[in-house]
């Protein structure tokens, strides 16, 4: 979402740029509901809705709605059906809203949706489907008729916590950047927490523990990775971790199944409950045989998207393959 409204900003800087919303679905479709891709005032895109067909009859009208300003929906029909003109197979429709957005006031309402996101807050944007009304900020939606509008809020990215800049830290961090993770970086040692082993990070904070998490405290969608070189470094960061306001949405552990027992003896001795020390994943990662730092950071990654977008872990041709040696 930041990426996207990035996009959209530097495009405003240009010109008028669409702004493409699929603000319905129903069926199987390429994309989810908010997906929106950007198109700027060469005709250029950014993003993506899905591609094939039913991108580019949005594309077309688009360039269309950049000329004239008349705001518009597409129908997206991805059913197939063999009596009408159909943009694909996958067996659903898509209804996407192409809205002009220009001048100083759309670049203001942009500039305050980015500055929220990026620092860790949710933001509830409303898309008026009239001609003359522009989208706005809202705080409160009770008042809002969905039949009239569309209303989306926008969450922050997920931010990805890496404790510990070691080996692993560094392939971690381009991992996460690459499935769309902001990644904070924290260690003691200015030799391996800086700008030339992690360029993806959007912080890197080299000091304590302590006041690194306390500076991500208002951070609603964070995610750890204790990346650390010890026993100890893991220690005293879940001690706080485990006292934030806010549940972190993830905190993962590396280590053996000995060290990371350790660890939880002496969480536990502190008084933490097993609740708390269940939700630790620990040792890190989805068992895919990794061995190397790449690898390893290839596992963790595997692992924060399950958790974040609800996945079971198991391979997708178990089911497959099983029918088949069965039948």
């Amino acid at each position: 979402m930041v990426t996207c409204f990035q996009q959209l900003a530097q495009a405003l800087d240009d010109g008028p740029a669409v702004l493409a919303t699929v603000v319905s679905i129903r069926g199987s479709v390429p994309r989810e509901v908010g997906a929106r891709l950007v198109v700027d005032v060469s005709g250029q895109a950014f993003n993506t809705i899905g591609g094939g067909a039913g991108e580019a009859k949005v594309l077309l009208q688009a360039r269309d709605v950049l000329k004239t300003g008349a705001k518009q929906f597409v129908e997206i029909d991805l059913s197939g059906a063999p009596q009408r003109q159909t943009q694909g197979v996958c067996g659903g429709h898509m209804r996407v809203w192409l809205e002009r957005w220009q001048g100083d006031a759309a670049k203001l309402l942009v500039h305050s949706i980015l500055r929220q996101l990026q620092h860790g807050q949710s933001v509830t944007l409303v898309t008026p489907f009239v001609q003359d009304r522009n989208p706005y900020l809202v705080e409160n939606v009770g008042q809002v008729d969905p039949a009239m509008a569309f209303v989306e809020t926008l969450q922050p990215p997920p931010t990805l916590l890496i404790v510990g800049a070691g080996h692993v830290g560094i392939q971690l961090a381009k991992v996460a950047h690459l499935i769309g993770f902001q990644i904070v970086v924290q260690d003691d040692r200015p030799e391996w927490a800086n700008a030339e082993h992690y360029p993806q990070a959007s912080q890197i904070l080299v000091g304590g523990i302590e006041s690194a998490i306390a500076s991500l405290n208002h951070y609603q969608n964070l995610y750890v990775a204790l990346v650390t070189r010890g026993y100890t470094h893991d220690l005293e960061a879940l001690q706080l971790l485990l006292q934030r306001s806010t549940p972190c949405r993830y905190i993962g552990m590396i280590g053996s199944e000995k060290r990371v027992k350790q660890v939880y003896s002496a969480i536990a001795r502190l008084g933490i409950s097993k609740e708390k020390l269940a939700a630790i994943y620990g040792p890190i990662g989805l068992d895919i045989g990794a061995l190397t730092p790449e690898e390893i950071a290839v596992s963790i990654g595997a692992e924060l998207t399950m958790v974040r977008r609800g996945g079971t872990g198991r391979s997708l041709s178990e089911q497959l393959r099983r029918s088949m040696t069965t039948s």
